[in-house]
């Protein structure tokens, strides 16, 4: 592929993921309880960050929380949306650049997934907690509640749905393409 036809392609899957973004939170039938704990909007920026690299997920990233509060006011602009749009968009970040670095080994693509959820995790935290004039709101607790309690039917979901949709697009050669 030419160069101009090539970043016209990952573009043009940049914005595909941020559709995605935008769109899969309604599965979750708007239902904040079950957007956090499904966690609808990590899916396409974690395999955003694994398709197109770091620099892609962290754009898209950092977009989609913005953008769909923006739209459609969930999730609420502050602190919920601001502090989300530095976790994904260090999940996108971390999980891109991870898979870049790393031998092209199914075990890598698991490292790079788990890293890059324990990295966005701790930015969302550190986050939250800076939003929260130095944490006299947001604790400990609230962030291993925050974080990980409420999260784990999403965390279960991205440890088996990514690396699945990972190994197809590498067997289908799509990965190699971009």
């Amino acid at each position: 592929m030419t160069t101009t036809r090539s970043n016209v392609y990952r573009l043009v899957l940049a914005a595909l993921f941020v559709a995605l973004g935008l769109v899969m939170p309604f599965l979750t039938g708007q239902i904040p309880q079950f957007g956090s704990m499904l966690l609808p909007m990590h899916l396409p920026v974690l395999l955003c960050g694994f398709v197109l690299g770091w620099k892609y997920g962290l754009a898209v990233g950092a977009l989609v929380p913005i953008l769909r509060s923006v739209c459609f006011g969930m999730p609420p602009m502050y602190p919920t949306a601001v502090s989300m749009m530095f976790e994904l968009a260090a999940y996108g970040l971390l999980c891109g650049l991870l898979y870049q670095l790393l031998p092209k080994k199914v075990i890598n693509i698991y490292v790079s997934l788990i890293g890059a959820m324990l990295g966005g995790r701790v930015v969302w935290g550190v986050v939250r907690w800076l939003m929260m004039a130095g944490g006299v709101e947001f604790g400990w607790q609230a962030f291993i509640a925050g974080a990980f309690v409420q999260a784990v039917p999403g965390i279960l979901v991205q440890i088996v749905l990514i690396p699945l949709l990972v190994l197809v697009l590498e067997k289908s050669k799509v990965l190699r393409k971009i």
